[in-house]
């Protein structure tokens, strides 16, 4: 008896797995109306403009919120479940049967509707997909005291091996810098001791639970990942205990569903990204990766060709917060040589691998592929044996990627608050080059283990030695092209580059408009940059994969 309901129950979850589908149902505009891009502070809080304008990032559409009567329309449709919405694509994820969700086209009730984009890329053949023209990613991204003494205790191997401790002693905590954890669960963060010293300093900035659509975020209780991922970095024990961002703001953001492995997950992921960089918020964690949806739904899984930097919702959903100014750093994975998983795949990700305590690579740690369009993973952090604060208050060791990614996060927080004139893309670009193996990375540990404190001061010795601060070249390292960000009263620049053994390869004028490269041509390799600035030349060494 009981193994025949179980088969009628078997029965019954395949049929609605065949039944129901995926969606991103596309709008055609945007309620510019009632938020006029003339009056930003109308969707957009004083911090995310004050950040925004901070770094010359532009508001746009992208930014203006999905209009809520079409939402409205979608939840009224036959067979429709509206599941989640991404202002930044000016799409809302749907799921219900591939005829209803097909009907949406030609529905009377839902004219806005611009396209759909299956989830199960096979049912996208029979229609046609528009090109999409005022929210797609651009092609180019500008891409740019008192002492502390903590006792680390447990953690002091991890934060050391990223010299974010050195940071900590020239009054670098993460003070002024808010982070968004993205993630599946934080239970006890509320109440426990570990985050009592974020509460009471009003550094616990809130949350929402995007799975069950619950602003509690602590209701959640299906996972403590969450909760064990936010101590790496926020946590404090006396004596015993430092995360390695203790003085930063912390919002706490559930789009993880513990119960299931869906595509929904990345438009909770991308709607939660969109309503952290409307926060103001200055870098994100997720410790989350998405490739395979098997064994319920195969049909929705990403092959390895897929992980090409822009090919998944997710990976989509980071290119263009990367543009929005954020900083993204994200766990490489834990599949070993099985590769990366999106949006790790990103080159405007900061993907993080896992070392043990010796800093040796960890057999678990997703190892990069040629199919990334750059180096994956980007560097390293302690995954194995990582110190960490379960949900009774007890200091434990665990292992994965999921806890590299944060103590390296919480360390790069610090430098944003050492650095704050700097872009997201020079951040995460200080970070790759200071990493012990930056002149010969390979896929298991990247460019190698940072170090943060000499991040920091490499950039203190360019400005006293040189005064060019205002001239950089990005992304470094490259396969195609590269940009040089210049000042924006210089009307031309020649930049000349040569191989190690001094001859040149390539030389070209540039400005503020027309900055970028092609490097295609050029061997793999190291190169030196020389850009003719007034009376002197500046030197950059950069490299060719």
């Amino acid at each position: 008896m009981v193994k025949k309901f179980l088969i009628l129950c078997f029965f019954s979850f395949c049929f609605f797995s065949l039944a129901q589908q995926d969606a991103w149902v596309y709008l055609l505009d945007k309620p510019t109306n009632i938020y006029p891009l003339s009056n930003p502070s109308a969707f957009l809080s004083q911090k995310a403009i004050d950040r925004k304008t901070k770094h010359n990032v532009v508001i746009d559409l992208r930014d203006i919120p999905v209009n809520e009567s079409y939402i409205t329309a979608l939840k009224n449709a036959t067979g429709i479940t509206v599941m989640a919405k991404s202002k930044w694509f000016n799409a809302v994820h749907v799921r219900g049967s591939e005829t209803n969700i097909n009907n949406l086209l030609t529905d009377p009730t839902t004219t806005f509707v611009d396209y759909i984009d299956f989830a199960d890329k096979s049912l996208n053949t029979l229609k046609s997909i528009k090109e999409k023209t005022a929210f797609t990613v651009k092609d180019k991204f500008e891409v740019e005291k008192t002492f502390v003494n903590f006792t680390y205790g447990n953690t002091q191997n991890q934060v050391e091996m990223i010299n974010a401790d050195d940071l900590h002693i020239a009054d670098y905590t993460g003070d002024g810098v808010t982070i968004a954890v993205l993630d599946a669960g934080f239970i006890n963060v509320n109440t426990m001791g570990a985050f009592q010293r974020l509460r009471d300093a009003g550094n616990l900035m809130g949350g929402y639970d995007f799975v069950n659509r619950n602003p509690d975020v602590y209701a959640n209780i299906s996972s403590e990942h969450g909760t064990q991922v936010l101590s790496t970095m926020a946590g404090y024990i006396l004596n015993d205990f430092v995360g390695t961002a203790p003085d930063a703001s912390y919002y706490l953001f559930i789009t993880e569903d513990s119960a299931d492995e869906n595509p929904v997950e990345e438009s909770y992921w991308v709607e939660a990204v969109e309503r952290a960089d409307s926060l103001g918020v200055d870098l994100i964690n997720t410790s989350l990766g998405y490739k395979s949806y098997a064994p319920n739904y195969p049909a929705y899984s990403y092959s390895s060709a897929d992980l090409d930097g822009n090919t998944a919702f997710i990976t989509k959903g980071a290119n263009i917060a990367f543009e929005k100014g954020l900083v993204l750093i994200n766990s490489a994975g834990n599949s070993g040589g099985s590769g990366v998983n999106a949006p790790a795949d990103s080159q405007y990700v900061l993907s993080i691998g896992a070392v043990n305590s010796s800093g040796m690579y960890a057999l678990f740690s997703s190892v990069g592929t040629a199919i990334q369009p750059s180096q994956k993973p980007d560097v390293v952090a302690q995954g194995s044996s990582a110190v960490v604060i379960n949900l009774n208050n007890s200091i434990e060791t665990s292992n994965g990627t999921s806890f590299s990614s944060p103590i390296l996060a919480g360390g790069v927080a610090c430098l944003i608050q050492a650095l704050p004139n700097k872009t997201n893309a020079e951040i995460i670009q200080l970070v790759r080059e200071s990493g012990s193996q930056y002149n010969n990375p390979d896929y298991e540990l990247g460019y190698g283990i940072p170090d943060l404190m000499s991040a920091y001061n490499t950039t203190l010795s360019i400005g006293n030695l040189k005064n060019d601060r205002y001239i950089s070249i990005y992304p470094n390292p490259s396969k195609e092209f590269i940009y040089v960000k210049t000042p924006l009263n210089k009307n031309k620049l020649a930049i000349t580059f040569f191989d190690v053994l001094g001859k040149q390869v390539l030389h070209q004028l540039i400005n503020n408009t027309n900055n970028r490269i092609d490097i295609s041509l050029l061997s793999k390799g190291v190169y030196i940059a020389n850009v003719k600035h007034q009376d002197r030349v500046i030197s950059f060494k950069f490299i060719k994969h």
